[in-house]
């Protein structure tokens, strides 16, 4: 039985033959992890450039379209899924609101605060993005059975959930 070698498990050897006092599984999933990392950036890039989106506009338009009909969200809850200072999301608004991707609407539940809205040509871009990116992962994903898919994105969750916590 012969066993595949990648430039993970060379990079291992080399550091354990140099510094052997030292336990380097941690680089055996982690540094695998960051290589496919690499991988997915650019997988994710090309289906958001496909759809005439930077990264950012699609952090933004994927919130709205996932939050349903009317596919609005306040700027906090926007600021809430995207993990960006406030002053970053209204830059961000002003802009997709040039390009027409998004529009501000006052909050019919108080004067005083808008809502930022989807506009139709945002939730094309924003399904055609999420349609070639679905391909995309599946296409890197594509070695991998069905089950170990499932058992691998179970693992990550575990680890995962234990920064969370």
């Amino acid at each position: 039985m012969t066993t595949e070698h990648d430039e993970v498990d060379r990079i291992v050897v080399a550091w354990g033959t140099q510094r052997p006092d030292l336990d380097f599984s941690p680089l055996e999933v982690l540094s695998r992890v960051d290589r496919l990392s690499r991988h997915l950036d650019r997988a994710r890039r090309e289906a958001f450039r496909r759809s005439d989106l930077e990264p950012w506009e699609w952090d933004v338009l994927s919130a709205l379209r996932r939050a349903g009909e009317p596919y609005q969200l306040s700027p906090k809850q926007l600021l809430q899924q995207t993990l960006v200072s406030s002053g970053t999301m209204t830059n961000r608004i002003d802009r997709l609101v040039a390009r027409r991707l998004v529009s501000r609407e006052a909050d019919p539940d108080d004067g005083r605060s808008v809502l930022v809205t989807l506009s139709d040509d945002g939730r094309i871009r924003v399904d055609a993005a999420i349609t070639r990116l679905v391909d995309a992962e599946a296409a890197l994903l594509g070695a991998l059975p069905r089950t170990d898919r499932e058992r691998l994105a179970g693992l990550l969750r575990k680890l995962s959930l234990s920064f969370d916590a």
